[in-house]
């Protein structure tokens, strides 16, 4: 029988109940929930239907997306803390005239200047025509492979929470991240090394490890945190009293308990999940460590990727890591900045030399993805949790800008050459083709061959997505 939207048999007029009557009815109801969580515990409810693509038996397994993919890995290079468009991409000759002039524009932490020019030049590049700051001049070479995102804006003037939500879509900790959803979504090519993962930076990212997390998705789908020398995992490798054939006899007979404790809990998702952990640690063992081992690179690669330059040589070997690993199948690596890109006192200095660590590495990566034909199956995307202000701070530095900032996508599925959105004429707020979060996301996932809005998991009553219930794919960008 069907029912209306107040719960009512359809056809019929609802009975009004006394007081007594409702209050009687509704302990009943408490009562059954209570009696619910008995038997649940007890394992004697059935399993609950979910839309998770992911059985226990291998939540890693490769899957296919909901239609053909642009992009098969996606490499994610972001720049904490936040570097300023008007100062890389975005010139604007408006701030240039009106270098000088007082504003209503208020700093969010204190010591609002005047509008600030750039301390950069500028040249144009490519057949497109780009603009990029002198101190960008190898990736500005790649710029017909780009399209350039100049209207990208978010909720949060904070890092922290700015940076969950570029991540997970949502400015608070506890969600799903893209990679997470990612992964849960496909899987990874390569079960011998996890289907995402991180190479963090030097100080340790703000927020830590809730961006790169699974929230309530299955753990298995969470970030690896990978270094970029010596043992890629930490507490990785075996005890050198410990054979492999001991170390294979024991996880044998571990999954041989967990197996039978799983036959009597198999509502234990979460479990499965922790017996998959030691399986692909163990395979990890080896796997792992040769990925990591840029030894096996020749010193050609090293200077291409900036590793013989002190400046460049920590973000040269993550890039060069990154590719390592989308080549051996990995889904989904992000590659933190070391340092920040947060200029609020000296923005020349800072950007400076944050340009000088991830310049060529950033070049590098593009030329080396695109000789070794990578570069038609993986995404790389640049940018970071928000922009900057175009007034000064403490004299020569600029605030944190969440109104309008820029990011660029390059690789599989992308019209390179293109721009997309547009600040206002001082680079404060994006004014034309706005891109949220949401639309950022949801362009990711659908060049992976995922629907944003059918790529959901229950929690909590509740069909959960990256995008939330927002979200449009950017057509114009799209190959």
């Amino acid at each position: 029988m069907t029912s209306n939207h107040q719960g009512f048999p359809c056809g019929r007029v609802a009975t009004m109940l006394s007081r007594r009557e409702w209050l009687c009815r509704a302990g009943a109801g408490a009562g059954m929930i209570g009696f619910a969580n008995l038997l649940a515990e007890q394992g004697l409810l059935a399993a609950p239907q979910t839309e998770s693509p992911a059985g226990p038996v291998n939540s890693l397994a490769q899957r296919k997306g909901h239609f053909a993919p642009q992009a098969t890995s996606v490499i994610w290079l972001f720049m904490e803390g936040a570097p300023s468009a008007v100062d890389m991409f975005d010139p604007k000759p408006e701030l240039d005239k009106r270098d000088g002039e007082t504003t209503d524009i208020q700093a969010f932490f204190g010591n609002p200047g005047p509008l600030m020019k750039s301390p950069f030049a500028f040249k144009q590049y490519g057949e497109c025509g780009q603009w990029v700051c002198d101190k960008y001049t190898h990736v500005a070479r790649h710029v017909d492979k780009m399209a350039f995102l100049k209207s990208c804006y978010s909720d949060s003037n904070d890092h922290v929470p700015a940076i969950y939500q570029i991540n997970s879509g949502l400015p608070r900790p506890g969600f799903p991240t893209a990679g997470a959803w990612v992964t849960y979504g496909l899987g990874s090519e390569n079960q011998s090394l996890p289907g995402y993962v991180v190479m963090g930076n030097t100080q340790g990212a703000k927020g830590g490890p809730h961006n790169w997390g699974s929230g309530f998705l299955p753990s298995t789908f969470q970030g690896t945190l990978f270094r970029s020398q010596g043992t890629p995992v930490l507490n990785l490798q075996r005890q050198p009293q410990i054979t492999r054939q001991d170390q294979r006899a024991q996880l044998d007979l571990m999954a041989k308990l967990n197996s039978e404790h799983l036959r009597r809990h198999a509502r234990d998702a979460e479990f499965a999940n922790r017996m998959q952990s030691f399986e692909l640690a163990f395979r990890m063992q080896q796997e792992a460590t040769q990925v990591v081992d840029l030894s096996r690179e020749t010193q050609a690669t090293h200077e291409l990727y900036g590793i013989n330059n002190p400046r460049s040589k920590s973000f040269g070997s993550k890039c060069l890591m990154a590719r390592r690993l989308v080549e051996s199948g990995v889904r989904f690596v992000q590659v933190y900045s070391d340092g920040e890109w947060d200029a609020h006192n000296n923005l020349a200095e800072n950007h400076t030399h944050h340009c000088a660590a991830t310049d060529v590495p950033v070049a590098g990566l593009l030329t080396d993805l695109e000789a070794r034909g990578l570069l038609d199956s993986t995404l790389v995307i640049w940018g970071a949790e928000f922009g900057r202000m175009p007034i000064s701070q403490n004299g020569k530095g600029r605030d944190h800008n969440p109104k309008g900032f820029l990011q660029w996508m390059a690789g599989a599925g992308i019209q390179g050459g293109v721009s997309y959105g547009e600040t206002d004429e001082i680079g404060y707020e994006a004014v034309e083709n706005r891109v949220s979060v949401n639309d950022f996301h949801a362009t990711i996932l659908h060049l992976l061959g995922l629907d944003h809005e059918r790529l959901t998991y229950l929690h909590n009553g509740r069909s959960y997505r990256l995008t939330d219930v927002a979200g449009e794919v950017i057509q114009e960008i799209l190959a």
